[in-house]
């Protein structure tokens, strides 16, 4: 087909998906049977097509680098107008979203309380701000650390250092587990 990129993405636990989570997420041995065969293929296509494998975080001890930082690289437009930091971030139910209807893309990008809620490092818990990975994984996921705790600005529970590291295991381990923010909902 002549494709020269080719994502392979685990579902990452945002709005069905998060509610559909027991039927969705893969076990760990799942994930390590899946890792040489996507290396066999990386290998395989090499200058031929780039193979992206995105891993959903749960059982890593740090989240990815969630867009790489908020508000930094890029932005959605959903089709209503409304300008998105992340493509998940309706997910945050707190957080005020522009509309390029009635807004400029510059002013939105550079003075908007949705690209600024997260973006840099002020609003980072003390956990985040102290951690020499916070330029690396620049917090983890605002829209997941939202969804687990019900606060955008939680260090992100993937985090082996997180508080809320116990919800993910908790998860893990029974995936039918509900947070308590997710069962207010």
């Amino acid at each position: 087909m002549g494709a020269d990129r080719l994502e392979l993405a685990n579902t990452q636990y945002y709005g069905w998906a998060l509610r559909n989570r027991e039927q969705l997420m893969p076990t760990k041995e799942q994930l390590a049977a899946a890792a040489p065969v996507v290396r066999a293929a990386i290998d395989r296509l090499k200058g031929k097509m780039q193979v992206i494998y995105i891993v959903a975080d749960y059982y890593e001890e740090y989240p990815k680098p969630c867009m790489y930082g908020w508000g930094a690289r890029q932005l959605t437009i959903a089709p209503d107008g409304t300008v998105l930091p992340c493509p998940a971030a309706s997910a945050i139910e707190t957080l005020n979203l522009d509309n390029a209807t009635t807004k400029s893309l510059h002013e939105i990008w550079y003075g908007s309380e949705s690209f600024n809620a997260y973006r840099g490092e002020d609003w980072m818990s003390d956990t985040c701000r102290s951690c020499d990975r916070r330029g690396i994984d620049h917090g983890g996921c605002r829209c997941q650390a939202f969804l687990l705790t019900g606060d955008g600005a939680a260090t992100d529970p993937v985090c082996k250092k997180s508080p809320d590291r116990e919800l993910v295991d908790l998860i893990l381990r029974t995936p039918t587990t509900k947070t308590e923010f997710e069962m207010r909902r």
